[in-house]
């Protein structure tokens, strides 16, 4: 059966009619704000978050207070997917980085709607695995690339959900996301603004030159854009 059209996330857009149907009784579109927090570090995934548009931060909490960024999702995921698995809580804070909205279903449900479709089980767990790409190469990024390209990079993620050449983002967000102090970022952002990568203004409008951006950040963004283009062909290939 041919996958959904006018969907605006990719996961439920992937799947046939008959599994969507499985979902639409229970789906409650939602919308959110530049700062909303979807779920905290400990509280239990009772919704499933499946953006159609914004941006959400995975932004991990450690005991001494620093907060450093894990992943970013856009209308390519969905938010508290693992509750599928098993009733659990959240081991980091989703925060939106980008005002948007969401199609949200309980986690009950997702989860007998897991067990009784392929099709559903087969768009999540593509989903885990880009997300455990991405978390595995944000440690290595983290681990051996300078705060300059590690910030490039974040802003051209960013950039890629939002879909715009502006992006609404304070210091102290862009902070949190790379996990360093803001005078650090300061002084970064004061470097891709030399080299004319970006341009700001004190409201935290940030507008970006893309092709100088492409070239300030590291490796990482452009192989895991490649590898995430190959894994979405390869399954969408088997489900064809």
């Amino acid at each position: 059966m041919a996958p959904q059209t006018g969907i605006g996330n990719g996961l439920l857009a992937a799947l046939p009619a008959a599994d969507f149907e499985l979902l639409a009784p229970h789906i409650q579109k939602t919308s959110f704000e530049l700062d909303t927090v979807l779920v905290r570090t400990g509280e239990e995934f009772r919704q499933v978050y499946f953006p159609l548009r914004g941006v959400i931060a995975f932004l991990v909490e450690m005991s001494d207070g620093h907060i450093v960024g894990s992943t970013l999702m856009g209308s390519e995921g969905a938010v508290g997917a693992m509750a599928v698995l098993s009733p659990s809580r959240s081991p980091v804070t989703a925060t939106a980085y980008a005002a948007g909205a969401a199609l949200q279903v309980p986690a009950a449900q997702l989860r007998l709607a897991f067990e009784q479709s392929a099709a559903i089980r087969r768009i999540l767990r593509l989903h885990f695995r880009t997300q455990l790409l991405q978390l595995q190469n944000v440690a290595a990024c983290n681990a051996v690339h300078p705060v300059e390209c590690r910030m490039a990079r974040w802003l051209l993620e960013l950039q890629d959900r939002v879909a715009n050449v502006q992006i609404q983002l304070t210091q102290e967000a862009l902070a949190h996301l790379i996990g360093v102090r803001r005078t650090t970022v300061t002084l970064t952002m004061g470097k891709l603004r030399a080299a004319s990568c970006i341009k700001s203004d004190r409201r935290g409008l940030l507008e970006i030159d893309r092709t100088r951006l492409e070239k300030a950040a590291c490796e990482c963004y452009a192989v895991m854009r490649q590898r995430f283009k190959c894994m979405y062909e390869e399954e969408l290939s088997a489900a064809g």
